[in-house]
């Protein structure tokens, strides 16, 4: 006998309209991770909102950082419009987000302003220092806007992405069409380094053949996986399913 691991399948709902917080470390990190669930939602009526803690202004080699930085600010303008979103940045330094009180509580404002009812960020390991202060940031800013009042949060996932591959497991798939995986291209290619002319690395042939392996696991079309916390995937069942 053949056994199929069962997945946690999300489709599109027709509820009261939610906003849906995306907390990145850089410009780019989650429109390239969960920009076609973000532009999904848009489209389903959720106001998306995009939090950018640096604009990542380091990474164009011959570039300063002020000028690059400025460049990744307008890239992100375009990229949220293509996804339907709001965007909003921090005020830190690209390689240098630290996980402080300080940067918590900050994030935990922005959160009690948005009242989001989910939130996507980073998983909790990462090659990348800033992702990884990213998600210590979220998580104790979700405490500190409970402990404040703010108690709209239903869901945390954190988005896949290669740099945070270590101890991930998809866990959550939300199934997504050629519509979404369209605006996420968009939004994608706003950014000049997603182009792989100065990275080397080919990130839309990575994260658009990332959304087929995923649908495929959740026999749809496309689909985008993300991570939860350990205790959000204990289901209770009163019977056998």
């Amino acid at each position: 006998m053949r056994f199929l691991a069962a997945l946690l399948l999300f489709v599109p709902c027709l509820s009261t309209a939610r906003t849906i917080l995306a907390i990145g470390a850089h410009a780019g990190d989650m429109e390239l991770t969960c920009g076609a669930v973000l532009a999904r939602a848009a489209r389903m009526g959720d106001r998306v909102v995009l939090l950018h803690l640096t604009l990542g202004e380091h990474g164009k080699p011959g570039v300063s950082a002020e000028e690059y930085g400025a460049q990744k600010r307008r890239e992100a303008q375009a990229a949220a419009a293509a996804l339907g979103a709001e965007v909003f940045f921090g005020t830190w330094k690209d390689g240098d987000l630290p996980a402080t009180e300080e940067a918590a509580r900050w994030v935990a404002a922005r959160i009690r302003e948005f009242a989001p009812s989910v939130v996507f960020t980073h998983p909790r390991h990462s090659i990348h220092k800033d992702h990884a202060a990213a998600h210590r940031i979220v998580r104790d800013a979700l405490l500190y806007a409970a402990i404040g009042g703010v108690r709209t949060v239903r869901g945390v996932y954190y988005a896949e992405n290669w740099e945070d591959a270590e101890g991930f497991q998809p866990y959550a798939y939300f199934a997504l069409d050629e519509q979404d995986v369209e605006a996420w291209r968009k939004a994608a290619m706003a950014y000049e380094f997603t182009h792989a002319l100065f990275s080397g690395f080919d990130y839309i042939r990575y994260y658009e053949g990332l959304l087929r392996v995923r649908g495929a696991e959740a026999r749809r079309s496309f689909a985008s996986a993300c991570d939860v916390e350990p205790s959000s995937k204990r289901r209770v069942f009163e019977q056998i399913p």
